[in-house]
């Protein structure tokens, strides 16, 4: 391989993810080559040092490798489909989020088109790639990983799943399964404390405090989920009166509370369906359509 290959690369897509990608290859020492739709993200990046490409086609022929940072996958084939011609002999990395099936899909179409294909998700701080908590999911052939895992290694710390193109979707979006109501939890639990006349700064010790359980609940669980989910009728009636004092605490101060009362809905649910079966069924069984 030469040493252009392994030390320029080619970024397309200069969201914050993308912005972010390109200052870790500068810092450390890759050469890059910029492409975006609008020019003024292009122009900041080229402050920095890159290069930039003024088509798609430029941005393919510079560099053997072109990792891509768009909205979806829909977005690869628009950009990439302006200079199919050029993809024969590349490898494309495309680290934008959607489903594990159109990762499978989008992939094949890389490939149909003569160029090699990883698939990646970015878990990540926000647009920190460089937090101690931030990595990247990778799969595709074991061959093309191995082939660019050192010029890819300035963005995060990498995982390798397996050949399965869509199986770091897979994992990225499970694990955006449970950030995304954390997220929104998360605010109904600040606004209730703001709406409620006390001090933020006061309560996010204690929330940081809190999370210090999250590992303790999430082994606990994984292991209640492999054995079928947590069937104890009592508890997840519990769960529901829980959810209701979440509700009543919300909404006695104006909070919305909808989050709280989906929550509810499906330890309902699991409640019915453990009266009618005679034996305790689990959210986890419901949710995976057992």
């Amino acid at each position: 391989m030469s040493e252009k290959s392994t030390r320029s690369v080619s970024v397309l897509g200069l969201g914050p993810m993308g912005q972010a990608m390109v200052r870790a290859f500068l810092d450390a020492g890759v050469e890059v080559t910029v492409w975006n739709r609008s020019a003024a993200k292009a122009d900041a990046m080229v402050e920095l040092g890159a290069k930039r490409a003024a088509t798609v086609a430029e941005a393919l022929d510079a560099n053997e490798v072109s990792v891509l940072s768009l909205t979806h996958y829909d977005a690869m084939y628009d950009v990439l489909g302006q200079a199919a011609d050029h993809l024969p002999g590349k490898a494309i990395v495309n680290l934008s989020s959607d489903s594990p099936e159109k990762a499978r899909t989008g992939a094949a179409w890389v490939r149909e088109r003569g160029a090699r294909f990883l698939s990646g998700g970015v878990m990540s701080a926000g647009d920190n790639i460089g937090h101690p908590a931030s990595y990247i999911f990778y799969s595709g052939p074991r061959e093309v990983f191995d082939a660019h895992a050192e010029l890819l290694r300035p963005l995060s710390p990498q995982e390798y799943l397996g050949t399965d193109d869509g199986l770091s979707q897979i994992y990225y979006q499970a694990l955006l399964t449970f950030f995304h109501p954390w997220l929104l939890a998360f605010d109904q639990a600040t606004a209730m404390i703001v709406k409620s006349g006390h001090d933020l700064n006061q309560f996010l010790p204690y929330a940081v405090r809190s999370a210090g359980a999250y590992e303790y609940f999430i082994q606990e669980f994984g292991e209640t989920n492999l054995a079928g989910g947590w069937r104890d009728v009592a508890s997840l009636k519990m769960m529901v009166a829980g959810a209701q004092h979440i509700i009543d605490a919300s909404e006695e101060v104006g909070v919305d509370a909808s989050l709280s009362h989906a929550s509810q809905a499906l330890w309902r649910k699991a409640v019915a369906a453990s009266e009618e079966a005679g034996h305790g069924v689990s959210v986890f069984e419901l949710l995976a359509g057992r």
